[in-house]
C-alpha cells in the first residue's frame, strides 16, 4: 500500500485506465465493461483506495445517500424498520446515513440541517415533524422529504402511515367484546398524528357504543413515564378493567407495573391492548394482544414515493396502509 492519500489518478495509471472509467466503476448504475470494473478494483484495493463520495457529489449533483431522521430507536419497531429500510434503499443503490434527533421541531430541524450538508438525494423522517420553512428549503434544494409513521397535515407532504384511526377502533372493539366496561387510554406523544388518530379512533368505538373513556394518562412513547402513568391510573378508587395503550413499548412497562407493583392479574383484572406488534409481544412472558403495523409493506411504499420524488414523480400516496388486530392472552376472548 502506498502512503499519503491515494487518488483516482493513481488508480487510473496502475490499471492503465482513464480518469472517468475510475469514476463510473465507483458510480452506482453507470456503465462500464467488467474487464475495466476489475482492472479499477483490483488497483484501488493495492493502493488502498477509496472514492470521495461527497467530492463526487458535488461532480454529479447525486452524493446516492439517504438521510433518516429517527426519534425513538429504543422502541422496538423501529430498529426492525431500519433495517428494512436500509436492505431496501441499498438495493435502489443508495447508502443510509442515520441520525437520532429529539422530538421537537426545533431538534429535529437541527438534525436536518446537518444532513443537508451531507448532499443527501432524499430524505426520510420517522415518526418526526419537520418545520414548514425547512420544508420549503427541502423543496428548494431538490431534496424530497418522506415522512414515516406521521402526518403533518400538509397538503404538499409525502407521508406513509397506516390505518391509526383503524386500529384504535379495533383496539377497542376487542375490548369491549371481552367485557370491559371501564376502558383507559395510555396516551404517547401528544404532538405525534399516530396518537391523535389511535386516540379518536378509540372514541368513535366508544361513543358507537355509548361508552365513554373512563380514565386517560400521557405516556409519551416513554417507558418510565408510561410506567408513572400506569401507577397514577390504577392509584384511583376506580380503575380501569381494560387499557389501550397507544404502542407496544409502553405497553409492556404498564404490564409489568401492573404485574409486579399491583399484584394484578392479566387478562383476568386488567385486559391491555398495545399498537405495533413488534416481536417482544409474542413473547410468553407478555403474549400482549396488540395491533400490527404492516412494517413491509410500510417501507416498500416509503422507498417508492422517495424514489418518485428524487425522479421528480412524486405524489402523495393514496391511503394508510391496513393494520390488523392480533389477539394474544393480555385480553379476554369475546363473550357469548
Amino acid at each position: 500500500m502506498t502512503t499519503g492519500r491515494v487518488t483516482s489518478l493513481d488508480v487510473a495509471a496502475l490499471a492503465g485506465v482513464s480518469r472517468s472509467a475510475v469514476s463510473r466503476v465507483f458510480t452506482p448504475g453507470a456503465s462500464v465493461s467488467p474487464a475495466t470494473a476489475a482492472k479499477v478494483r483490483e488497483a484501488a484495493e493495492k493502493l488502498g483506495y477509496r472514492p470521495n463520495v461527497l467530492a463526487r457529489a458535488m461532480l454529479t449533483g447525486r452524493s446516492h445517500i439517504i438521510g433518516l431522521v429517527v426519534a425513538y430507536l429504543d422502541n422496538h419497531f423501529y430498529p426492525t424498520v431500519l433495517e428494512q429500510l436500509s436492505a431496501a434503499l441499498e438495493r435502489e443503490g443508495y447508502n443510509v446515513l442515520v441520525f437520532m434527533a429529539q422530538p421537537s421541531a426545533d431538534g429535529v430541524d437541527d438534525t436536518v440541517q446537518e444532513i443537508l450538508d451531507y448532499q443527501v438525494d432524499g430524505l426520510i423522517l420517522a415518526s418526526v415533524a419537520l418545520s414548514s420553512d425547512l420544508a420549503d428549503r427541502c423543496r428548494a434544494l431538490g431534496v424530497p422529504v418522506v415522512l414515516f409513521n406521521r402526518r403533518q397535515g400538509e397538503a404538499s407532504e409525502i407521508a406513509v402511515v397506516s390505518d391509526n384511526a383503524r386500529g384504535g377502533r379495533l383496539a377497542t372493539r376487542h375490548l369491549i367484546e371481552g367485557g370491559a366496561r371501564k376502558i383507559g387510554h395510555i396516551a404517547g406523544f401528544e404532538g405525534a398524528s399516530t396518537q391523535v388518530d389511535r386516540e379518536a379512533g378509540m372514541m368513535d368505538e366508544l361513543a358507537r357504543h355509548g361508552m365513554r373513556l373512563h380514565a386517560r394518562e400521557v405516556g409519551n412513547f416513554d417507558p418510565e413515564e408510561a410506567r408513572a402513568a400506569a401507577r397514577r391510573m390504577f392509584a384511583r378508587p376506580d380503575p380501569p378493567d381494560a387499557v389501550f395503550v397507544a404502542n407496544d413499548y409502553m405497553a409492556f412497562m404498564v404490564m409489568d407495573v401492573l404485574r409486579t407493583e399491583l399484584g394484578l392479574d392479566i387478562p383476568g383484572d386488567v385486559a391491555v391492548v398495545g399498537f405495533d406488534d413488534v416481536p417482544t409481544a409474542s413473547f410468553d412472558a407478555y403474549s400482549l394482544t396488540t395491533i400490527r403495523q404492516d412494517s413491509a409493506a410500510m417501507v416498500a411504499a416509503t422507498v417508492t414515493a422517495l424514489m418518485d420524488g428524487i425522479s421528480g414523480a412524486a405524489e402523495p400516496p393514496s391511503a394508510p396502509l391496513p393494520v390488523d388486530l392480533i389477539v394474544r392472552r393480555s385480553t379476554r376472548p369475546p363473550r357469548g
